[in-house]
């Protein structure tokens, strides 16, 4: 194991990369960046999901079928994260974490340009849909393999005290490109605007319908370029070379992973299901169908209702952030305890507020609810990184993550969509996320708080040991 170098502070990853001021900001951009990009693109498709798909691709289904698998469309990508995580974290384990982060941007970045570029229905019929879907089946392959390589190069370049921290670096990518795509969003409707409240005027026959919706994915190729040029210029994880240098690579990462940890990998999934079901409410686009539906029960202003968004996208971003500094002073599992109650009061007051019909009820409801989203995602990355050992954290970090995206977020905004029809009532949808959140709480409770453990290879054994509560080895 390399020596720190003299005068180096202690509490550092193996090579101590991160030790000058200069590599510490070239390692947080590069992750903020390029999660920021991923993220970005993710949401704006969910918002066009949620406003114009079933309008311009699915049609034919009928108007509420339309819009519900317009929103399963969303939904899919999450079935093939963990195919994208299971080949990232295979290679990611055998190659390093920076090559993955390479690919997997350039992967979401092309498909999502291409989205831009699609004609419609009414153009060449049923291959619209197809051709949507199939490139929605690349971004979930490409978002499986991108979290674990970007939180693995801020944690294990982290010193040992500042982890959650670094950890939350590439966690507001999430807020912020949540912010970055409901601005971009709000610019464009008010350039061209859609059908106005009330209104029956096809959405096809709207400026925002024939050109508005496709500027957001074509402005994609941009910050795909800028990421691309940071990740390339960033040092590979301090771990990983350790790890190649004592040629202790794993020769099937998965395989052991699957043998020895499957009931960690279950439990963290669980962990992040709370979140994530809550968390697609907004970034989903639910929220912002059921308030903007020219036909629904609250009729808002889509360009407002996308500043709104925008909004709560900061507020996440500062509790993201203040979530993965906190959980380094009080540890990971106190500070996701924290986080679920907060969040279960902000379920049970979403949509009560929302239901009042002003832009200021639907805000206060959204700032609220990134109170507990901010709390239970900042800590995340550190809490991932510490639970498995070196040499399959990248396949167990990544397969982790894409199953609690499947079991939370996946359908989450269809799920919404079918108990408010079926029912007329959102109390449905309180209950049903309030219940995935108490699921979380207690998957929490089942782990142990593991701060601080070390992340190098030569402490693979005791990496192995305790992760889960009356567990010795999982």
């Amino acid at each position: 194991m390399s020596a720190p170098a003299p005068g180096q502070p202690e509490g550092l990853t193996p090579t101590g990369t991160i030790a000058s001021p200069a590599d510490r900001r070239r390692v947080v951009f590069a992750t903020v960046i390029g999660t920021t990009v991923e993220w970005y693109d993710f949401f704006i498709y969910a918002f066009a999901a949620a406003t114009v798909f079933a309008a311009l691709f699915f049609e034919p289904m009928g108007e509420e079928f339309a819009q519900i698998v317009s929103f399963f469309s969303v939904g899919v990508s999450f079935l093939f994260r963990p195919l994208g995580a299971f080949l990232a974290g295979h290679f990611g384990d055998k190659i390093g974490r920076r090559p993955m982060l390479v690919i997997t941007l350039l992967l979401m970045g092309a498909a999502t340009t291409l989205v831009g570029l699609l004609p419609t229905h009414a153009v060449i019929g049923v291959w619209a849909p197809i051709l949507l879907i199939f490139l929605r089946v690349v971004q979930g392959i490409s978002a499986g393999g991108e979290w674990g390589g970007a939180v693995l190069m801020a944690v294990e370049h982290a010193p040992k005290k500042k982890r959650g921290l670094f950890g939350a670096s590439p966690q507001i990518g999430v807020p912020i490109g949540l912010l970055l795509a409901s601005m971009v969003l709000a610019v464009v409707e008010a350039i061209f605007p859609g059908v106005p409240a009330g209104s029956d005027i096809p959405l096809a026959d709207t400026a925002f319908g024939q050109w508005g919706w496709r500027i957001p994915f074509l402005l994609s190729i941009v910050l795909i370029g800028v990421g691309y040029w940071v990740r390339r210029r960033v040092e590979e994880s301090p771990v990983f070379e350790e790890i190649a240098e004592r040629k202790a690579e794993t020769r099937m990462p998965i395989v052991k992973l699957v043998r020895h940890h499957l009931l960690l990998v279950v439990v963290a999934a669980l962990v992040f299901a709370g979140n994530n079901a809550v968390g697609y409410m907004t970034t989903g686009g639910y929220v912002q169908h059921y308030a903007t539906d020219p036909k629904g029960p609250l009729q808002l202003d889509p360009g407002s209702v996308f500043w709104i968004v925008a909004i709560s996208g900061v507020t996440w971003l500062v509790f993201t952030w203040f979530g993965g500094w906190l959980s380094d002073k009080i540890g990971r599992r106190n500070t996701y305890i924290v986080g679920w109650i907060s969040l279960f009061i902000g379920v049970f007051l979403l949509f009560p507020l929302t239901n009042i019909g002003t832009l200021w009820s639907l805000l206060a409801a959204l700032v609220i609810l990134t109170v507990g989203l901010g709390l239970t995602y900042g800590p995340q990355a550190a809490l991932y990184a510490e639970l498995f050992p070196a040499s399959i954290r990248f396949s167990g970090v990544s397969i982790s993550y894409a199953l609690g995206a499947v079991l939370g977020g996946a359908f989450s905004p269809l799920i919404a969509q079918a108990i408010f029809q079926a029912t007329g009532s959102t109390m449905g949808i309180t209950w049903y996320l309030a219940g995935v959140v108490v699921l979380a709480f207690i998957a929490t409770l089942l782990l142990r708080d593991r701060t601080g453990i070390p992340l190098d290879p030569e402490h693979e054994d005791e990496q192995a040991r305790g992760q889960i509560h009356g567990m010795t080895r999982v």
